[in-house]
């Protein structure tokens, strides 16, 4: 969905046009499904549908939409993407309970309080996009590796790969998350992305 097109509906929208609202919501549902994808702590997995997280966060959405209309502070995705990171924060502290007062069991949280992406399901995401059924066997043992080299990572570039590998978010849109120059992004991005490739190369490999 672009620019014009959002500007477009939120105006139908402002002026009480509920099928324009859905059109919204449902225009970015797959972007956010991702995000929460990512971002789901790995004892929830089980427990937390992101189908669910995401209606949630649209009921939120429709409620809070004519507070954001009045004084949109950032683009309509990124406040969505906002709210569902509450959401999952929210969801986290309610389903962890105790387990998040103990410090070795508290969720790490990234740019905007948001959950930070699960270097699991990124590293599971990067192999999947690059590995064929012939190497599957071997899949486990380089998903550790990248598993490994991503928790090696600064925070703030695993955040820039994730963004752009998992969320799939443009340049200026991961700049916006991560409170950076689109320069000083995608300088993170491409650490990130040199050494991760290092290692699926493997040694003696550029």
């Amino acid at each position: 969905m672009d620019s014009s097109e959002t500007a477009e509906l939120l105006g139908r929208a402002a002026t009480g046009d509920s099928s324009a609202l859905e059109a919204l919501l449902m225009g970015h549902r797959p972007r956010l499904r991702r995000m929460v994808a990512a971002r789901i702590d790995d004892r929830l997995r089980r427990r937390i549908d992101p189908s669910d997280v995401i209606q949630e966060t649209f009921l939120e959405a429709s409620v809070r939409l004519p507070a954001y209309l009045r004084e949109p502070s950032m683009p309509f995705f990124l406040w969505l993407r906002f709210l569902t990171g509450q959401k999952l924060v929210t969801l986290h502290r309610h389903h962890l309970g105790v387990q998040m007062r103990d410090a070795g069991q508290e969720v790490a949280l990234g740019p905007g309080g948001c959950p930070q992406a699960s270097s699991m399901a990124l590293a599971a995401h990067l192999l999947d996009a690059r590995t064929g059924p012939a190497e599957a066997a071997m899949r486990g043992e380089l998903k550790e590796q990248v598993r490994r080299a991503l928790e090696e990572l600064d925070p703030l570039d695993r955040e820039a790969l994730a963004l752009r590998h998992f969320e799939q978010l443009s340049r200026a849109e991961i700049a916006a998350v991560l409170g950076l120059s689109e320069a000083a992004a995608g300088k993170r991005y491409i650490r990130a992305l040199e050494k991760l490739r290092r290692v699926l190369n493997g040694p003696g490999e550029g």
